[in-house]
C-alpha cells in the first residue's frame, strides 16, 4: 500500500479541531456580567476538580490492564483528556480576559447600556426582548445578545420612546425601544 494512504500516528492531539476562541475586536474589552462569570468558573472548576480526575483514574486503570493500543478505555480516555485540557485552556484564558461589569449597579435606568433587558418594537409589527450580555454569554433562545451585536449596538444608548435604525441584509429595520429594564441588586 501507499505510504501516502496510510495514517502513522493514531494518537494525535486533535490540534485542527482546537475550539475556536470567540474575541471581542482588537481594542475592546471583554466584559461579562457576574451571573457569566460565575457560570463559566463553575464550568471550570467543574472540569478540573470531577471530570478530570474521573478520566484520569480511568486512563490509569485502562493502562495498567496491559495492550494500551486496542485498549478502547485507554483510547477514549486519553482523547477526553485533551478534550478537557483544550477547554480547560480555553476557560481559563476567557476569566483572564473578562472584565465583570454588574448592570445592577447602573446609573442611568432609563437609556440602553450592557446588561440591560431591552423590549422593543421591530417596524412597528413585531415585539421583541433582548438582553445586553458579553460574548460569553450569547443565548439567542433565550434573548440574550452580545453587546458587539447589530442589534445591541442598534440599541445601545437609546432611551425608552426612542426609535433607533437597524441595518440587515434584507434592508432597514426600524426598533422602537419600548422599556428598558436593569437586574435589581440583591
Amino acid at each position: 500500500m501507499n505510504k501516502a494512504f496510510v495514517r502513522e500516528d493514531s494518537d494525535h492531539d486533535d490540534d485542527e479541531l482546537e475550539q475556536p476562541e470567540v474575541q471581542a475586536p482588537a481594542g475592546l474589552r471583554n466584559y461579562i456580567t457576574p451571573a457569566g462569570h460565575a457560570r463559566i468558573k463553575a464550568e471550570l472548576l467543574n472540569l478540573i476538580d470531577v471530570e478530570r480526575p474521573e478520566v484520569v483514574r480511568i486512563v490509569s486503570w485502562a493502562a495498567s490492564n496491559g495492550d494500551r493500543s486496542e485498549n478502547g478505555d485507554y483510547i477514549y480516555g486519553k482523547r477526553r483528556l485533551r478534550e478537557i485540557d483544550r477547554r480547560i485552556r480555553f476557560l481559563t484564558k476567557r476569566l483572564d480576559l473578562a472584565e465583570i461589569v454588574d448592570p445592577a449597579r447602573q446609573v442611568g435606568l432609563d437609556q440602553v447600556f450592557f446588561g440591560a433587558t431591552v423590549t422593543y418594537l421591530r417596524n412597528g409589527a413585531s415585539e421583541e426582548t433582548v438582553t445586553i450580555v458579553g460574548i460569553d454569554e450569547v443565548d439567542p433562545a433565550s434573548g440574550k445578545v452580545s453587546w458587539i451585536s447589530p442589534v445591541a449596538k442598534a440599541l445601545i444608548k437609546s432611551r425608552e420612546g426612542d426609535v433607533v435604525s437597524l441595518r440587515t441584509p434584507a434592508g432597514v429595520d426600524e426598533l422602537e425601544v419600548l422599556e428598558v429594564r436593569y437586574p435589581h441588586e440583591a
